[in-house]
Formats: C-alpha cells, sequence, structure tokens
C-alpha cells in the first residue's frame, strides 16, 4: 500500500466541501492499496460555453486528484504541492459523470508523478492528465 495517512473517504469529501472540489460537485468515491478514485458531474457546473466538458474542469480534477493522494502518501508533518501538470483531451463528453483513477507513476521522499485517468459513463478514457508534485516538510 502506498499511503501512509488513514483517512476515510467521509473525511476526504469533508476537506474538500467548502472549496473548489465542492463546487465542481467532485466526490472521491475510492481509496484503494495503489489508485485513488473519484467522481464529477458533468453539468452546468463544469461545461464550456458549447455543451462540452471544460478542459479546465477536467484539469481541475485531475489536480485535485494527484494532490490528495499526493497528501495521502505523504507522512504527518509533511505538505504537498503541485509543480506541473498536463492534460491531453481524448474525446468530447456532454452529460453524465467522469470517473478519474489516479495511480502513482514515482514516489519519493521529494517529489511525486501520479497519472490521472478520466473516463466517460460508457468508460472511454476522455482525458489523459499526469500532476508532478513536490513534498515539503
Amino acid at each position: 500500500m502506498i499511503w501512509k495517512r488513514e483517512l476515510s473517504l467521509e473525511a476526504l469529501n469533508h476537506m474538500a466541501a467548502q472549496t473548489l472540489v465542492g463546487h465542481l460537485g467532485i466526490v472521491f468515491t475510492g481509496i484503494h492499496d495503489d489508485r485513488l478514485e473519484a467522481e464529477m458531474p458533468v453539468d452546468h457546473r463544469t461545461l464550456q460555453p458549447f455543451g462540452l466538458l471544460h478542459g479546465g474542469a477536467s484539469a481541475a480534477l485531475a489536480e485535485t486528484m494527484g494532490s490528495m493522494a499526493g497528501f495521502l502518501a505523504s507522512r504527518e508533518g509533511q505538505s504537498v504541492v503541485g509543480t506541473e501538470i498536463s492534460a491531453t483531451h481524448h474525446r468530447a463528453v456532454s452529460r453524465g459523470v467522469v470517473r478519474g483513477v489516479c495511480k502513482p507513476l514515482h514516489l519519493s521522499r521529494s517529489s511525486q508523478c501520479w497519472e490521472i485517468m478520466l473516463y466517460d459513463a460508457q468508460g472511454k478514457r476522455c482525458c489523459t492528465s499526469r500532476l508532478s508534485t513536490a513534498v515539503l516538510g
């Protein structure tokens, strides 16, 4: 297991409720031995003016998941900050929910790299993102 902190899904969702995360409707749905999962609705909060999921909303979901995974993979007294994010959009999504799966690519004492894959309601990958973080403290 990669996690160094023990938090429940309820605790993760509570931490995020009064932030951008809560405003976008992002909900953490799974903490597994090697991955973190979350969902985000594709609705008026996350669409761009042309009726498709906004790329920035996808990036916000990816950053949220990678940052929270980084926090969970760090020790008490440490903090994690994002240093770089990229997102490749593979297909448009216009309704429903997108599901994110976040897995580590690299974990060390001073840096982390996370891959976040977003899937539409039919299970087709719609975005692949990579987040690099620095571990402080």
